[in-house]
């Protein structure tokens, strides 16, 4: 069930700013950036801060790995809208959507480099089973990941569990394909904040 704050909890001086959006992009404004906008001293401001450090901080994983990151934890979640958004990002962060969707599909044939699909396969666990342990760290970095790669990619896993639960909770509107590729454009060259 959407609730009504993502419609008509904002101040007049927020609603126009996101009608000015509607009309330079051609598009509403996203749910999710809509929820950052609503009570920012509680959510907004810090949540922008930490997806934008774990999305775009200096990490040794590229942007699209990061936000393919993204997408499989989001799929894991089955968060229709998170999924769609950064898998829009990741392919065009890639220049390839086929390897994004491939990826999406079975990390464990999926065309990727090993340390990357050793990762993923420790978020989906993480995210499935609420744990991991020392053998699953073990086992990433003999995949050839590092200590700092795995933290940076544990700050993606946990920006995004919490945002899949965000948008389901809020009923986030998922739009058509045109409107994800034009938010991933955005994400691309202006990140998160």
């Amino acid at each position: 069930m959407r609730l009504d704050i993502l419609n008509n909890g904002y101040k007049l001086g927020t609603r126009i700013l996101f009608s000015v959006i509607k009309a330079i992009s051609g598009y509403p404004l996203p749910d999710a950036a809509r929820l950052v906008f609503y009570r920012p001293d509680f959510y907004g401001t810090p949540a922008k801060k930490f997806t934008h450090k774990a999305m775009r901080g200096p990490s040794s994983w590229s942007v699209g790995d990061r936000e393919l990151m993204a997408a499989y934890v989001s799929g894991i979640n089955s968060c229709s809208f998170c999924v769609k958004a950064h898998s829009a990002v990741s392919a065009r962060a890639y220049s390839d959507s086929s390897l994004v969707a491939r990826a999406l599909a079975d990390v464990e044939t999926a065309p990727i480099p090993s340390p990357l699909r050793a990762m993923l396969i420790l978020l989906g666990k993480l995210t499935r089973e609420h744990k991991i342990d020392a053998s699953d760290i073990r086992s990433v970095m003999s995949s050839g990941v590092s200590a700092e790669q795995i933290e940076d990619a544990l700050a993606v896993c946990f920006a995004f569990n919490v945002t899949n639960r965000l948008a389901d909770a809020f009923g986030f509107f998922v739009p058509g394909n045109k409107a994800f590729d034009a938010g991933a454009k955005y994400l691309l060259k202006r990140g998160y904040q």
